[in-house]
């Protein structure tokens, strides 16, 4: 379920990351599809509390730097460590994949860190995707770290939608993949989620918090070296352990 007010706002957000430019109260309501009165009232608030300015007069609005300011006193507080962030580029570099650091979000999975691949055709990341937590690699990597009881509770929040043809549909199907993933040494999907779409991923237990790193690409590139990619993540996070303090 979600908040109206609170989603208006990320909407607004991401209004502005895409238009770039200043915005008028009768360009934000009719680009959103909000009615003028909620423009009004939404704009005049966060206004009144310095999340937006007017850069000229009568010019429109547009998000003030204290958006920025508090988005990294936050970041500051619970960085992602160095390690975390090389392993990611070095791994990226490697395979020639997107490659991610995905995060437990309810009974999601959410990316914190993106690296995308260069070419052409990739799989599209960005930080704060996310992803269904048990019909993805990613997100399957992440419940692996939580005991049978602790993922029992999450599996009674999950409505186990089919989203292909090889989604797990149940509990059953889940932890019987998650038993074949211990068995395999890593976690795999093949369009589980995202058609055509290929994941590898390992557990990133970063510090003794729940992590996973993934590698994703198209499958018509990825099928065949699934085992190269998962080979090349392994020797990465054994690289980087020490650094990332890996608590399994």
């Amino acid at each position: 379920m979600q908040v109206k007010q609170a989603a208006n706002v990320v909407e607004l957000l991401e209004f502005f990351a895409k238009r770039q430019r200043p915005a008028t109260l009768a360009e934000i309501s009719e680009e959103l599809g909000w009615p003028r009165s909620s423009t009004f009232n939404l704009i005049g608030t966060l206004a009144e509390k310095g999340y937006l300015y007017e850069p000229r007069a009568r010019g429109g609005y547009y998000p003030s730097p204290r958006w920025s300011s508090i988005v990294r006193a936050i970041s500051e507080a619970e960085p992602l460590p160095e390690a975390a962030i090389q392993l990611v580029a070095e791994v990226a570099a490697d395979t020639g994949e997107t490659t991610a650091i995905g995060a437990p979000a309810g009974i999601s999975a959410i990316f914190i860190h993106v690296v995308e691949s260069t070419h052409s055709i990739r799989y599209f990341a960005k930080i704060g995707h996310k992803l269904p937590i048990h019909a993805t690699s990613t997100g399957r990597a992440i419940l692996a770290q939580y005991s049978p009881a602790e993922r029992q509770s999450i599996y009674r929040k999950i409505s186990f939608e089919k989203y292909g043809e090889t989604t797990p549909t149940s509990i059953d199907a889940v932890e019987a993949e998650l038993r074949r993933s211990a068995e395999r040494g890593w976690h795999q999907s093949n369009a589980d989620y995202s058609p055509d779409l290929v994941g590898v991923a390992l557990p990133l237990p970063i510090h003794g918090k729940r992590h996973s790193v993934v590698v994703a690409g198209p499958m018509f590139r990825c099928s065949a070296r699934v085992p190269q990619i998962a080979d090349t993540l392994k020797r990465a996070v054994a690289r980087f352990a020490g650094d990332l303090d890996l608590r399994y």
